[in-house]
């Protein structure tokens, strides 16, 4: 069965004097503003309880700003908002939705009728231009590819000439003569609910650079800059030397690493884990905003991120034009350093388990013991993971670094990579510096 939902007698105030939520940079301004709102609404007896609100012209719902969804969540409740925006992509049918803070963002159509469009008459290309998308075309295919259907039109739509009401009537009609489509509709919050059963995988999002898209940008607050979005990344994988690199590069005048996390040190692994949930306004507060945006090179160093099968298409889709840089060292060493690692911090199974044990255990000894397993020898998979990375990347933007020539002979190794970002080279660190990396290689 398909379900069907067309929205178009429900009216969901936006704000009070119909404000952007994005220009509001304090959540509690924003939360004073929507209460006004919800006192209007009370006093006009409007429901307040459908657990469903929109923002005007998308604003803060994609590219997401923080402070519009804990301002609905806190004033109104809000389970379920739509937007046009994400992907931003045609064609249409290509939109999805998502998940963040506890909101589900449903992906909402276009069915030809703006503010603009008040009269059947005037249409945009006229009103056979209309029934032409009524009748087998734009809007017909809009519902017939897309298992859930949102619209939303404007009040004056309906207050004029019942644009609205003959647009969607009209459709209707014309799906009921010509398909076999069984049409359903459902309240903002079980659609939701059933929307996200349907296509459980769209729960996450993919977090796209707002400065990539003209239309985003637009809707983004002015506070914020793609200049704090870091140019290169050091994506591992563990036990090869990254750490060592961080370290160099963090010494060039030209570069600056992310702010240090409180849970997982000089690493914020945004990209592969919980933290990917909290948005890109979370990421970028990791960064300071860069003096010179043309020269100052802005990076992070996660080594969880070159084995994870998510990170290289999350990677690409928010920092298209990053440079990636990764470690290879012997695979064998690189599995016994590990589980070395792994005995220095206390772990149970690796005191408790020799290393070829470890790495010879089968699928029926304990969990434990193959999860370590796993940790020692998936990460030296690299033409798995390799393939994975230049599936999203071109080659020109990934530095394959000799773990060994890194431990053995450092300034060259340095050399190269700075030569690959193209920094001015700065070949002396200093003797001391040479053997810190020594060390942490």
């Amino acid at each position: 069965m398909l379900l069907k939902h067309r929205k178009e007698f429900w009216w969901f105030p936006h704000m009070w004097s119909h404000m952007q939520p994005h220009l509001f940079h304090n959540r509690s301004v924003l939360a004073d503003q929507m209460r006004l709102n919800k006192q209007f609404a009370l006093e006009h007896g409007i429901p307040t309880d459908l657990g469903y609100a929109v923002a005007p012209h998308h604003s803060g719902v994609y590219p997401i700003h923080t402070q519009l969804y804990e301002a609905w969540k806190s004033v109104w409740g809000i389970q379920v908002t739509s937007t046009e925006e994400y992907p931003h992509l045609r064609p249409a049918r290509y939109r999805r939705g998502f998940i963040h803070n506890g909101i589900m963002v449903l992906p909402r159509q276009t069915c030809g009728l703006f503010t603009h469009t008040i009269f059947y008459n005037e249409y945009p290309g006229g009103s056979r231009e209309l029934d032409r998308s009524i009748r087998g075309g734009e809007l017909f295919l809009t519902v017939l590819l897309n298992p859930i259907s949102i619209f939303m039109t404007h009040l004056s739509n309906y207050g004029n000439d019942r644009l609205g009401l003959y647009t969607f009537e009209s459709l209707v009609r014309f799906l009921q003569c010509w398909t076999r489509l069984r049409l359903q509709t459902l309240p903002p919050v079980p659609l939701a609910q059933k929307y996200f059963e349907l296509f459980p995988q769209e729960r996450s999002p993919l977090w796209q650079n707002p400065c990539d898209d003209k239309r985003h940008k637009d809707i983004w607050s002015k506070e914020k800059t793609c200049d704090r979005l870091p140019k290169f990344l050091i994506v591992g994988p563990q036990k090869t030397g990254t750490t060592a690199i961080h370290f160099f590069l963090s010494l060039h005048p030209a570069v600056t690493s992310s702010f240090p996390s409180p849970s997982t040190f000089e690493e914020i692994q945004f990209f592969n884990g919980p933290n990917y949930h909290k948005g890109i306004d979370w990421y970028m507060d990791f960064f300071p905003v860069p003096s010179n945006a043309s020269t100052d090179f802005l990076f992070e160093k996660s080594a969880t991120y070159f084995d994870s099968e998510v990170v290289p298409r999350r990677g690409a889709a928010l920092l298209p034009r990053a440079k990636i840089i990764t470690v290879l060292t012997n695979p064998a060493d690189r599995a016994y350093s590990w589980y070395q690692h792994q005995r220095a911090h206390g772990d149970p199974v690796a005191l408790n388990y020799t290393f070829y044990q470890v790495i010879s255990a089968s699928s029926q000894t304990p969990l434990a013991l193959r999860s370590l397993q796993n940790r020692c020898l998936v990460p030296g998979y690299y033409s798995t993971h390799l393939q994975r990375w230049l599936t999203y990347y071109p080659s020109g933007q990934l530095l394959i670094v000799d773990g060994q020539e890194l431990r053995t002979n450092p300034a060259a190794s340095m050399e190269s990579i700075q030569k690959f970002l193209g920094l001015m080279t700065i070949r002396d660190f200093g003797a001391r510096d040479l053997k810190v990396v020594r060390l942490a290689a």
